[in-house]
């Protein structure tokens, strides 16, 4: 595996860059100094909001690419590279949708704020750790403001309780697992590698340049945007199927552990 022509390393968050405690090494940063000297550009792509995102990587979030909103999202330094927001009759078709599904939980994500009602107190904790700034509204459908994503959590599988449920409003829509609580629903080309795409035509940086990490069915895209694309140890089947190669867990620094070998 020769690493000397990469130019571009984009990993996930949940699962593959945070450990299960949703933390970031501190080697992850040491790392990242060699990455910068060697003029390798960096991509955090994530489900979770762009605050929670730069919250996690506060330290160098001026020198790096964020993608927030699985795609539908995406900075620079407070300069947007892009936003594929979702139609007010989209929105409402999907809440519609969801109110024949019980026990979950939808939240309308904006770009900078996510929006839910206030059924669950248990839930609205559990989001604190992917969305830095939210608000508790009495009615979604009454939120007229541009929406990027509708993010819907279930406490026990998102495959088996939600996707059945929505899964035919993909082709109109893009719908995707996007974790084992998560589905998330957005525009067509609101995914993590159309954002990539755009990226790498901007700087561009081939697919022979580029390294992706990721452990779930909605980092698919981006993957196969990469000659090196790294499934986790802890990654979906899918992912694991889709991927040219394969590292150690979330848990066990899997993506720093490579990234050694990159810097050397």
């Amino acid at each position: 595996m020769d690493l000397s022509k990469v130019k571009l390393v984009v990993t996930d968050m949940d699962g593959t860059l945070l450990n299960s405690n949703h933390e970031v090494s501190d080697r992850f940063f040491e790392l990242y100094k060699d990455l910068k000297k060697k003029d390798i550009l960096f991509i955090a792509a994530s489900g979770r909001q762009y605050n929670s995102i730069v919250d996690k990587l506060s330290s160098i979030k001026n020198e790096i690419i964020v993608i927030a909103e699985n795609g539908g999202f995406a900075m620079k330094n407070n300069s947007e590279i892009l936003s594929t927001p979702m139609s007010n009759a989209a929105k409402n078709k999907i809440l519609e949708v969801l109110e024949t599904v019980p026990n979950v939980h939808p939240v309308l994500c904006s770009k900078t704020n996510a929006y839910l009602t206030n059924s669950s107190p248990e839930f609205v904790n559990k989001l604190k750790e992917y969305y830095t700034e939210f608000t508790i509204l009495e009615d979604l459908k009454q939120h007229e403001g541009e929406i990027i994503k509708i993010a819907i959590y279930h406490f026990e599988s998102s495959e088996k309780h939600i996707y059945p449920s929505v899964k035919h409003l993909e082709g109109d829509l893009k719908v995707k697992v996007s974790g084992e609580n998560w589905v998330d629903i957005s525009s067509p080309n609101a995914n993590k590698g159309f954002a990539l795409n755009i990226i790498q035509n901007q700087y561009n940086i081939t697919p022979a340049e580029t390294m992706v990490f990721g452990d779930f069915n909605n980092d698919l895209e981006m993957l196969a945007l990469a000659d090196f694309s790294f499934a986790m140890k802890n990654a979906h089947p899918n992912v694991k199927k889709a991927a040219n190669y394969e590292t150690l867990s979330n848990d066990e620094n899997g993506v720093e552990h490579i990234l050694e070998l990159l810097v050397k």
